[in-house]
């Protein structure tokens, strides 16, 4: 009994010894997180005081700006890691954000930068909207800031509905004069063929040989029926998620409906590339944190 007590006491200890152990990993790995973030924090404040970095010069039409943006539900959270690993990619320490209200009145905090490729982080202060807001939007946005900083093209990168958005838009006005040219895309998780339990069901729609989804709803029917409106001197970066749960979704856009647009952009850009990302970070709204698919957009749009 002495012999059977004492196992049990070496037991008890060793499972003592453990779940100390793992809480004190933890407790180390939650305030390394904390740490980090509090950085990024102060990164971003710094970036929005008008005279920090590079100082501001006259614009030049040589410059190609990256705008961001995001979804429904959204804000400047959903882009600011974006942004962050832009800065240190083309060694900037400035951005200009521009707040968007219902009425479509833009108000400036941060700067224009005299980089290259200055950064514009556009951020809806009405969150619930659906995608033809956002394309309302941006059609005053973008004229606007073309007007306003003299540049002739523009990168953009979407996530979620900003994804759908911004192809919609280029189908609208890329033939008019004010609105500036698209010189490159990347798409975010872009539920183009519908969202999970709203028009797309996981593993019911596939793709045919030719890259056609064989369910199409109105929405991606309308993309089709006016893809030839979209600009064709284009580079499009295609990136969508698989949690590999056995649904082949990112929990809210499914893989079909995200690679469904490669049928409609494919034949008409200069280049189109696709990249499926899985595990854990491929989760609807943590692929624009992950640090593989910024480092892979990173290298899209600035070459780095």
């Amino acid at each position: 009994m002495k012999h059977t007590t004492h196992t049990k006491n070496k037991l008890a200890s060793g499972m003592l010894g453990a779940v100390s152990g793992f809480a004190t990993v933890s407790t180390l790995l939650h305030f390394r997180h904390q740490a980090k973030t509090k950085i990024e924090h102060q990164e971003f404040a710094k970036a929005q005081q008008p005279n920090h970095g590079i100082k501001p010069l006259a614009p030049t039409a040589q410059q190609i700006p990256t705008v961001y943006v995001h979804g429904f539900r959204g804000g400047d959270y959903t882009t600011n890691k974006m942004v962050l690993s832009a800065q240190k990619a083309i060694k900037t320490r400035t951005y200009l954000k521009v707040l968007v209200d219902w009425r479509g009145e833009l108000t400036f905090e941060g700067c224009w930068s005299n980089d290259p490729n200055p950064l514009v982080q556009l951020v809806f202060k009405d969150k619930w909207m659906p995608t033809r807001q956002i394309v309302n939007w941006l059609d005053i946005v973008l004229p606007k800031l073309k007007e306003k900083y003299h540049f002739n093209e523009y990168n953009a990168v979407g996530h979620s509905l900003g994804a759908t958005a911004l192809v919609r838009v280029e189908m609208r006005n890329y033939h008019k004069a004010n609105f500036p040219k698209l010189n490159k895309l990347v798409l975010v998780a872009g539920p183009f063929d519908g969202v999970v339990a709203f028009g797309d069901w996981p593993n019911v729609n596939r793709l045919l040989p030719s890259g056609r989804p064989v369910l199409m709803n109105p929405h991606y029917l309308q993309l089709l029926l006016n893809r030839d409106r979209f600009p064709s001197n284009v580079s499009v970066l295609n990136i969508y998620g698989n949690i590999d749960d056995n649904s082949n979704t990112d929990k809210y856009i499914s893989v079909i409906s995200a690679k469904s647009i490669r049928y409609i952009l494919a034949p008409i850009v200069k280049a189109f590339h696709e990249v499926e990302v899985h595990g854990q970070d491929a989760e609807h709204s943590k692929m624009h944190d992950d640090d593989n698919v910024l480092s892979i957009i990173n290298r899209f749009l600035f070459e780095h």
